[in-house]
């Protein structure tokens, strides 16, 4: 077949940015250089959640999971020397999605660019955040409202840009089947243009353009054949409910465009090397068939569940992506799926029952009511401690975890703390610093004002995006923008979904679960107390809530009282909460690599508070080095992704309980 009727490749994408904007553009010139075709920018969690370097919940988080971005300025050095107008860019933002827009807006203007041609895609779907990824700011209403605003103005000024990306990527990752995955993500895309139609920002005949512009960014797992399935039974729901429920015409504008990210949840720290394979299944599930085929395709790097990676483990992802586009013949041929019998039925199997769902979460008043009643965490909660029971129990089984797990020695992480890059702790002080100098040379007459204006549109019902470009032209900061808003549209605390999940597994006698049952109930019976107590705390900005979740739900199931307040808390509050509650051990879980300021920061609080007796667990990507740090410092214990069984964890668990109040061991295996 001749090259010129070749499909032309996906965008290939590596999500990455880390320590500073100067040192993230580095990164991005570096592997544009090397045939990335777009861009996919992490940024750090005070960005993503609104908050300033300097602000208390920021300590420890400033540059870790992504670039610190609180100003133009900083906006400016991240696309230094790369021409916006050329550039296809993802951002991962969501709560601050509007402020994140409004500074490459700017940016491109500076840099001379036409801004009706840019193109790219900003995330923006705060549901997924309520349920879990934990980025969330403002309440469901006024979040509604700062998306549709968004959009409105995209659609009109930004024609080429996709100013929201329902995002079922996430939602996969906190347990989602495949049918809640695809009904949870068009129930939210409904929620959305229904907002967008009702605030009469866009005329009726231009409401295609807004369907045109709705894109997806979802998950593919290592079950190609499904995963690949359920790309199908969503593009074809999408068609239907943009035909039927919104009246657009046009094919093109119904077309379902989507990004993928494929399975970061199934990759795992015990034997690493085999993440490469899974990431190769997970990519064929989105490229393989033409009709489904991802429009835009980033993959996470091997190495993910050990720490940070490096731009050579980026690099090796990128040449899966390129291998596959360039060297197989794959997009020579039509659809190789059309006509499979075994295809269409799994495919009309996962439209019926997801359409179901959507159903049901319409009764409920739509996606936003059930994120407000906690159905839709509950759900998420509930399938994800079923996932976890089958691993456990070997039903579901997992490579070098629960299956073949005698291994040669890794070549790749014989030096453990090198396999990753890790973030200078110095960093943090220097963003600060700088972000402090910002403030002191800018024209502080000028963002104050803009920032009243802004707080007067929240008040009001004008589009804030204008509003919005003030700020980020009169130089104000991230913080201060969100903190603006906080003050006109409150702060939400999404449900847990803890309380209200059932039972996963069961306690008959003999299990595993009922011998930990019984370890609980004598250590509780030993220290005069009615129950154990554990709190399950999540300091810092990581809003990966899912593996507290499953700890909370397994040691709620185990016997214990269990106390959890969600995510977002300070080591001050975190402590509060245990002597206040009287709890006999503390569980602290980070994913976002703040463990080792925050985690010693709890111990020497609880220190000063005469409470040292209290255990404190650890758990999270945590690096070998970094885990001998904590016990050093005081933890009892460390727990990471290759420690997969919850149940035994909870029963290591009572055992720090009974050597910090010096009881004798029990002989009950667990």
């Amino acid at each position: 077949m001749n090259e010129c009727q070749k499909d032309r490749p996906w965008l290939m994408r590596t999500y990455a940015g880390h320590s500073t904007a100067e040192a993230s553009n580095e990164l991005y010139r570096r592997n544009l250089a090397k045939g990335q075709t777009g861009l996919s920018v992490a940024f750090d969690l005070p960005t993503q959640t609104g908050y300033d370097p300097d602000h208390v919940l920021a300590r420890g988080e400033v540059g870790r999971v992504g670039v610190p971005v609180s100003h133009l300025g900083d906006m400016r050095r991240l696309f230094q020397d790369i021409p916006l107008e050329r550039m296809n860019t993802s951002m991962t933002i969501n709560a601050t999605a509007m402020w994140l827009l409004a500074l490459y807006q700017v940016v491109a203007e500076e840099q001379g660019a036409d801004v009706t041609g840019l193109q790219g895609t900003t995330q923006n779907d705060i549901v997924k955040e309520y349920l879990s990824r934990g980025t969330h700011v403002f309440p469901p209403v006024p979040s509604l409202r700062l998306t549709t605003d968004m959009i409105a103005y995209a659609v009109n000024h930004i024609p080429k840009w996709n100013p929201i990306n329902i995002c079922s990527y996430h939602l996969q990752e906190a347990g989602a089947t495949p049918v809640q995955e695809i009904a949870y993500a068009m129930s939210t895309a409904i929620a959305v243009l229904d907002a967008v139609r009702d605030s009469g920002q866009v005329p009726e005949e231009k409401f295609g353009d807004v369907v045109a512009r709705i894109s997806f960014f979802v998950n593919a797992g290592v079950r190609f054949i499904e995963e690949m399935c359920k790309m199908r039974a969503f593009g074809r729901i999408w068609d239907r409910v943009t035909r039927e429920r919104y009246g657009v015409e046009n094919a093109k504008q119904r077309r379902f465009r989507y990004g993928v990210q494929v399975n970061s949840l199934g990759l795992t720290e015990a034997q690493p090397e085999n993440n490469v394979q899974r990431i190769v299944l997970e990519m064929l599930a989105v490229t393989l068939s033409k009709d489904a085929r991802a429009r835009a395709v980033q993959l996470p790097a091997w190495n993910e569940a050990l720490g940070l990676p490096r731009p050579w483990d980026q690099q090796w992802s990128l040449r899966i992506q390129q291998v596959l586009a360039h060297e197989s013949d794959l997009l020579e041929y039509e659809d190789i799926f059309a006509g499979s019998h075994v295809v269409e039925a799994k495919v009309d199997e996962l439209v019926t029952e997801a359409l179901a769902e959507m159903d049901r979460i319409e009764k409920m008043g739509g996606a936003m009511a059930a994120v407000e009643s906690g159905y839709l965490k509950s759900e998420l909660v509930t399938s994800h401690a079923a996932r976890r029971a089958r691993i456990e129990s070997g039903e579901e089984k997992i490579v070098g975890v629960n299956i073949h797990e005698a291994t040669e020695p890794n070549p790749l992480t014989a030096d453990l703390d090198g396999a990753i890059m890790t973030v200078d702790p110095a960093n943090e002080a220097r963003v600060v610093a700088a972000l402090h100098a910002w403030r002191e040379n800018r024209d502080g007459a000028r963002a104050a004002d803009a920032l009243a204006a802004l707080k007067k549109a929240a008040a009001g019902s004008e589009n804030l995006m204008a509003a919005t470009l003030e700020c980020a032209r009169a130089g104000v900061t991230t913080g201060e923008w969100a903190w603006a808003l906080r003050d006109v549209f409150g702060e939400f605390r999404a449900p847990t979904g803890v309380s209200s999940a059932p039972v996963a597994v069961t306690a008959e006698a003999g299990t595993p679960l009922a011998l930990v049952r019984e370890k609980v109930a004598r250590t509780a019976a030993d220290l005069g107390a009615g129950r154990l107590r554990l709190l399950v705390g999540k300091p810092g900005l990581d809003g990966h809530s899912n593996g507290a979740e499953q700890i909370a739900v397994r040691a709620r199931d185990a016997g214990f009282e269990v106390v959890y307040q969600g995510i977002r808390l300070t080591p001050e509050q975190i402590v509060s909460a245990a002597l206040s509650e009287d709890v006999h051990c503390v569980g602290l879980s980070i994913l976002s690599g703040s463990h080792a300021e925050l985690v010693p920061d709890v111990l020497t609080r609880l220190r000063e508070a005469g409470a040292s007796d209290i255990p404190v667990i650890a758990g999270g990507i945590i690096p070998p080095a970094d885990a001998s740090a904590l016990l050093g410092a005081g933890v009892a214990a460390v727990f990471t992704p290759k420690d997969f069984g919850i149940t035994e964890i909870i029963g290591r668990i009572v055992d720090e309980i009974r050597k910090a109040n010096k009881l004798d061991p029990l002989e009950v295996p667990a």
